[in-house]
This record gives C-alpha cells, sequence and structure tokens, in this order.
C-alpha cells in the first residue's frame, strides 16, 4: 500500500473560495470551506473539483449546491466519527490538465476522498494518482462506460449510470414523440460523443428509426459543413450531443429552415442558459427543444431550485457522492481510503432501507447494515462501482424559459 505521501495539514484553506460558474447563476455558492483553521487530523475531509470555469461551468451550480447541502446535512446530524466533514474545492477548469492540478493540490491538502470530475475526461486525467494514493473518487456525471473495466478504477465509484442507461431514454422521447422516421445525431468527436452517439443510434435503430451520425470536432471555429450535412438529410428529428458549442450548430440548422421542436439535446446542453449559446437576443428561439439529463427526485431539486435556477442536472447525484462517502467512512470507522471504498457498496445494497444520513446513522449506530436510498435514487451500486438504477429529467424549453416537464427512472437490474 503506498503511503499517501502528499498528505499535509495547511492552515490556510482561502485559496478554497471558489468563484461561481460563469454559465450559471452567480449567486450559486462554490464548495463550502468547513474547517476552523486548519483541516483536522480526525475529521473526514472531501475534495470537489468541479467545473466553475470552462466549457462545462453550467455544470457546476447543481453539483456544487448537491455537494454543499450534502455536507449541511451531514454534520447537522453530527458528522461522521464524531467530527464535522471538512469540504475543500477546486475548479475543474476548461481542460483535464486543470483539472489534474486541482485533484492534486487536494491531495496534498489531506482529502480523504474527491468528488468530481463533471467531465469523463478530466475524471480520467487523475484516476491514475487517486488509484495510487488509495484515495476514494465519486463522480456524478462521468457517463463513459470506461470506468466500468479499467483497472485503475479500483478506487473510483460513480453516481449516475453509464451511457447505456439515457440512450434508450432519448430513443424513446423521440420516438414517442412521433419524430422517429429519420434522425441525425450530431456528436462531438470525442470519448463522450462517439459513445453516446453509438448508444442513441442503436436504440433507435432497434425501435425502426433510420439514423445517421455525424461527428464534429469541437474545437473547430464553424460547423457549416455538418450543418450542411444535417439539413441534407431532411430528418423528421435531430438528436444532439454537445456541450455549449452546440449551441452554434442549432443555430445553423434553426436558420436552414430545422424547427427547435425537431431538436433533442443530451446532458451535455441540459441547461436553462443553453439559449444564449444559440441566440442571447431572443428567448424564445429554442422554444420545443427538448433534452435529456440525469438528476435528482422532485423533493431534493426543490431543496436547490433557488439556487441553481431550475438546473438541476446531476444535483442530486453530486448530493449522494458526498452522503455515500461519508456513510461509508461511518459503517469502516475509518478516514482509511482503502477501508472506505470497501464499504461503499455495502452501504448502498442489501440493507435496512434509509434515505438520509441522518437516518442511516443511526442504523449504523445500532449495528444494522443499511441501503441508502438517495437523492437520486436507490444506487443499488454494483461490484465495479456503477449504480443499477438512474433517475432522469426531461427539460423543455418552453415560452422563453426551461421546464422539466416529465421525468423518468430506470432500473438497469431488469433491463436484459
Amino acid at each position: 500500500m503506498p503511503p499517501k505521501k502528499w498528505l499535509r495539514l495547511l492552515a490556510m484553506l482561502s485559496v478554497f473560495s471558489l468563484a461561481a460558474a460563469a454559465c450559471a447563476n452567480d449567486d450559486t455558492a462554490a464548495p463550502d470551506t468547513t474547517a476552523d483553521d486548519e483541516v483536522s487530523a480526525d475529521g473526514l475531509v472531501i475534495g470537489a473539483v468541479l467545473p466553475e470555469t470552462g466549457p462545462l461551468a453550467f455544470l457546476g451550480p447543481p453539483q456544487i449546491e448537491g455537494v454543499n447541502l450534502a455536507i449541511k446535512d451531514i454534520n447537522e446530524a453530527g458528522g461522521v466519527l464524531g467530527s464535522d466533514v471538512t469540504l475543500l474545492g477546486g475548479d475543474e477548469g476548461a481542460d483535464a490538465t486543470a483539472a489534474l492540478e486541482a485533484a492534486t493540490r487536494l491531495v496534498n491538502e489531506g482529502a480523504h476522498a474527491i468528488i468530481g470530475a463533471a467531465a469523463s475526461g478530466s475524471s480520467q486525467e487523475f484516476i491514475q494518482l487517486l488509484s495510487d494514493e488509495q484515495i476514494p473518487q465519486c463522480s456524478a456525471s462521468n457517463t463513459s462506460p470506461a470506468f466500468s473495466d479499467q483497472e485503475n478504477a479500483d478506487f473510483y465509484f460513480r453516481t449516475v449510470p453509464p451511457d447505456e442507461a439515457v440512450a434508450p431514454i432519448i430513443a424513446d422521447t423521440v420516438i414517442g414523440d412521433g419524430a422517429g422516421d429519420s434522425v441525425v445525431i450530431v456528436a462531438r468527436a470525442d470519448d463522450y460523443g462517439n459513445a453516446l452517439a453509438e448508444l442513441v443510434k442503436g436504440s433507435l435503430s432497434e425501435s425502426g428509426s433510420q439514423v445517421e451520425v455525424v461527428n464534429y470536432d469541437p474545437e473547430a471555429g464553424t460547423f457549416d459543413a455538418e450543418v450542411q450535412s444535417v439539413l441534407s438529410a431532411s430528418p423528421t428529428a435531430v438528436v444532439l450531443i454537445a456541450f455549449d458549442e452546440g449551441g452554434q450548430i442549432v443555430a445553423g440548422l434553426l436558420e436552414g429552415g430545422i424547427t427547435a421542436d425537431q431538436i433533442y439535446g443530451g446532458d451535455g446542453v441540459f441547461s436553462p442558459t443553453f439559449v444564449d449559446q444559440v441566440d442571447p437576443s431572443n428567448p424564445n428561439v429554442i422554444d420545443g427543444m427538448k433534452v435529456i439529463g440525469a438528476a435528482g427526485g422532485e423533493d431534493f431539486n426543490a431543496r436547490i431550485a433557488d439556487a441553481v435556477e431550475g438546473n438541476f442536472i446531476y444535483g442530486g447525484q453530486a448530493y449522494d457522492c458526498a452522503i455515500v462517502i461519508a456513510l461509508a467512512a461511518e459503517a469502516a470507522g475509518s478516514t482509511d481510503g482503502q477501508a472506505i471504498i470497501d464499504e461503499i457498496q455495502d452501504v448502498t445494497t442489501d440493507g435496512t432501507e434509509c434515505d438520509s444520513f441522518a437516518g442511516c446513522k443511526e442504523l449504523l449506530e445500532a449495528g444494522e447494515d443499511i441501503d441508502y436510498n438517495g437523492a437520486s435514487g436507490p444506487l443499488n451500486l454494483d461490484d465495479v462501482g456503477d449504480p443499477t438504477f438512474g433517475r432522469y429529467a426531461i427539460g423543455q424549453f418552453v415560452d422563453g424559459t426551461f421546464e422539466i416537464i416529465d421525468s423518468q427512472d430506470v432500473d438497469l437490474s431488469k433491463v436484459g
């Protein structure tokens, strides 16, 4: 077992004060720090590598708010092992290198576990570091299938299922709207876009849709050629697998005659502010467009609604990352990384059901095994750290606003 050679106790927590995400509500607080003057040598320390800046900044507010709320709930219930939990923050930034730098700093500062990153590519950048240091990592939004079977994911788990869960929901939404005859999927040419595009294509094809995939370089200056490829196909629906740059693509499609209600987006554009990427002068420009992404349940979403202005993407999943880590440490009676990771699956399966940190902690103190059912539903983590249950929201732009119009739960243990 390699020692946690970078573990140091620092007294300057002012550097952990994070700005709100540029694409989000400016009033949304970045991860709070709950220590006094220095990190406690006895208490659980959780680090968060989440996006304040960069192309995924819109994912920051709900995840940051979810983690903050979890730490608040944990500490109000007496903390972990008799001490308050300390939360340290780091900006995932614009690229994977920034995420690695943030994760490295948090390890140096004494984090026993890391929440994040938001992007699968960013998590891949520091997953080896955390494996080597035996520090548990939980992501609320990594949907790449790769994590399920890679060797260095031994200290990694997530609270959102891989893309296999959301692909059928996207396909069902398109088909349910009667738009599934001829579909073009426009996808980033990267791990996220390629994987999800193929899964959505498979789900649509199984239902009889004619499907074409148009990949694009997200770093390109323009996407005129890709837009023209879509327009020439005269599709009944377009599925967009993109981040903020997808706004340029949507603008081109609308100009070419595709209507907003023909366009469906994945989690990378699940944001009330996505309309600003299309036409900031016209809040109604994408009225009718639907987007699908993972979120918390209705009760949890109500708790964070004011702070995130209706942007709930992955908020419940981030909350559950923090709660599961805390419960695992409580069950293990230790903040040691190996001890925590050994308890992660056990606290979410095959025990007495509980739905809050306080309630679950009481059961643990009474000597009972627990099964935590979280803000994102019954997690039921499998032996590789993937949830076998997913909770998804379907949002739509209506009259210049973003509304959650439906939700769908997926029990992957019952999907053949």
